[in-house]
């Protein structure tokens, strides 16, 4: 298997398809495996966007022309996944990529019609109540998320019915704080320590993120649950990320720890709510 030069691809070049034997390829992801993985990895935040979309819009009611709020989209592969696959009208929301090139990306995507890219931070959104019919999250509710007040502040943005879904890391089993397990703190070689406790206190369980969000009172949990061998597919993604050279985010690989924990500890939880 070889890798291109990374690009930045125009619309016809994004949609290629992957080759079965390609790193990238999995079978689980029929649409995902559809997207030239150049342009995956040149737009790459974290755990393969494009695959954790795709598990989320399983258990999501996505539809032409629905107002989405996509927040903590990064470089907005979910964004252009949303508007192209489903044809849903989105706002493509991050603090950390500027919006101008999130709009070149879109743009370059065939998406201009579709979707409107914003800088905001997650507690100073700047939309109308009751706006967004659906919000949508990859690798991100968790970094703000886990505040006791923040599920009331953001389903000001949605409206009555609306859902919910997030796609995030987190624990299989409780895991205590006070003691983690080595395999998780261990330097690997490629110099990353993957336990890093700013960060990783935000990851929980399904069981912790269901009653976080039942306590309030104010959704119904619709599906709260592991993604089955989820570890699995984050390895998968660090070995490319490792075959392409680190990506665009260039941070180093934790393949390492993952393949180390095997499930025990580590992997990804779906969450959907519909706001009551």
């Amino acid at each position: 298997m070889s890798w291109c030069t990374l690009r930045q691809p125009g619309t016809d070049e994004i949609k290629t398809r992957m080759q079965p034997d390609h790193l990238l390829y999995n079978a689980r992801f029929p649409l995902s495996n559809e997207y030239d993985p150049d342009w995956v990895m040149a737009n790459e935040m974290g755990p393969n966007a494009l695959w954790m979309s795709e598990l989320l819009v399983e258990e999501m009611t996505i539809r032409a022309g629905m107002r989405v709020l996509d927040m903590g989209c990064g470089r907005g592969m979910s964004s252009i996944f949303l508007a192209r696959e489903f044809g849903a009208r989105v706002w493509a929301n991050d603090l950390w990529i500027s919006p101008d090139d999130n709009w070149t990306r879109f743009v370059a995507a065939g998406m201009a019609n579709q979707i409107c890219p914003i800088k905001a931070e997650a507690r100073q959104l700047p939309y109308a109540a009751g706006f967004f019919e659906a919000i949508f999250s990859i690798d991100s509710y968790h970094y703000y998320g886990t505040d006791d007040l923040y599920l009331a502040y953001i389903l000001r943005f949605l409206e009555s019915g609306g859902q919910l879904g997030m796609m995030i890391p987190g624990l299989t089993r409780p895991l205590d704080l006070t003691d983690v397990p080595t395999h998780l703190k261990k330097k690997q070689a490629s110099g990353a320590v993957f336990w890093n406790p700013a960060e990783c206190f935000s990851f929980h369980t399904p069981d912790w993120w269901r009653g976080h969000l039942e306590k309030t009172g104010l959704v119904t949990v619709q599906t709260c649950r592991l993604v089955d061998d989820g570890w699995k597919l984050w390895l998968q993604w660090e070995r490319a990320r490792e075959a392409a050279g680190g990506g665009f985010s260039a941070f180093p690989s934790d393949a390492e720890t993952i393949e180390a924990d095997g499930g025990a500890y580590l992997g990804f939880v779906l969450v959907v709510a519909q706001k009551r």
